[in-house]
């Protein structure tokens, strides 16, 4: 099969297209990605030779060269990670949000139609619910939760779940949703919680936490998501939606005092900063949908997960280095520019 997989290069889709690289022998993998801030090519450089690879520089909104690359790979499967994601991000700057997160969105799925494919996967989020009452752990965000946004980003990508759900109404596009829970592991860009608080804590820098840090996520690794699109991918029920988590909640203060004890910090690093606009309280899945359609379980534990996190960021300096300085952004034009 031939899988156009956008957004490949940022953080879940690079690890999706290691994943499938190494699962799926015969298979053709086809990375777009627009290279933003987020996207790091580097990331993908030990497949970039591969045989059944091919990475192509595109912005899912360029609607012409979209269609160049369905007419030429003629893809069978398309999963689209391509997404801006930074909820800060977006309360600076809405309408980026919205071209890329919806738009794009539109484009892909209008290549599709007029090119005919198996499957249109769209990986969404489970911020597109709002959040939970901390005083309520009983409460979790099943695929029928109603959606209620907090933020510029969640909306936009709500917004891309109903503009999925219509085409597979009213054009019977081939499509699935996938709403997974926050996502930790290799090549997670430095901005994001974990990666960011290991890194300042190595160079003995202010780890910032929002507000007191009560704030309650539900953290799956990597890897685990990768297994939970291969399934819905190829054996779940088009025209559904998949939710996708672990039960594995923690609060933000509590993951930066583990990784200060990971790495023999000390706490007084951590600095209270200025909570974020609408800033969600809890976040929590229910994946029972997932585990008895798909039989999917996450497999890694937190407590193993973390620690395998941490020390990757201690063996890969150079990777999330380059992302500080900025040299990252050079990479495409050093070593594939003449391509």
């Amino acid at each position: 099969m031939t899988i156009i997989v956008t957004g490949g290069a940022g953080f879940i889709g690079s690890n999706f297209v290691l994943y499938m690289l190494k699962n799926y022998s015969e298979d053709r993998i086809i990375c777009l990605d627009k290279l933003t801030y987020a996207g790091n090519l580097s990331t993908l450089q030990s497949v970039m030779d591969h045989p059944n690879f091919r990475f192509v520089k595109a912005d899912i909104c360029d609607r012409e060269t979209v269609y160049q690359v369905f007419e030429e790979e003629k893809p069978n499967i398309v999963v689209n990670f391509a997404a801006e994601s930074h909820v800060d991000r977006s309360i600076e700057d809405p309408g980026i949000f919205l071209q890329t997160n919806v738009m794009g969105t539109a484009v892909l799925m209008d290549a599709c139609r007029k090119y005919g494919i198996q499957r249109y996967h769209q990986v969404s989020t489970d911020e597109v619910y709002g959040d939970l009452p901390l005083d309520r752990p009983d409460l979790f965000f099943t695929e029928t939760t109603p959606l209620h946004t907090s933020s510029p980003y969640s909306a936009s990508k709500a917004s891309a779940d109903l503009l999925v759900m219509a085409y597979y109404r009213t054009y019977e596009l081939p499509a699935t949703i996938s709403r997974c829970s926050n996502n930790y592991g290799p090549y997670h860009f430095p901005e994001k919680l974990i990666p960011l608080m290991i890194i300042n804590a190595l160079s003995d820098k202010p780890l910032p936490v929002y507000g007191k840090g009560l704030n309650v996520r539900d953290w799956l690794y990597v890897e685990d998501h990768c297994r939970a699109i291969d399934l819905i991918i190829h054996k779940g029920k088009t025209g559904e939606v998949y939710n996708v988590g672990g039960h594995n909640e923690w609060r933000n203060i509590d993951i930066v005092k583990l990784i200060c004890k990971e790495l023999g910090k000390p706490e007084n690093l951590i600095t209270y900063v200025t909570d974020r606009k609408g800033h969600d309280m809890r976040y929590a899945i229910d994946p029972t949908k997932i585990h008895d359609e798909l039989g999917w379980l996450p497999e890694t534990k937190f407590e193993d997960g973390i620690q395998k996190t941490i020390q990757w960021y201690l063996s890969h300096l150079e990777w999330w280095s380059e992302i500080i300085s900025g040299a990252y952004q050079g990479y495409y034009e050093r070593m594939y520019g003449d391509r």
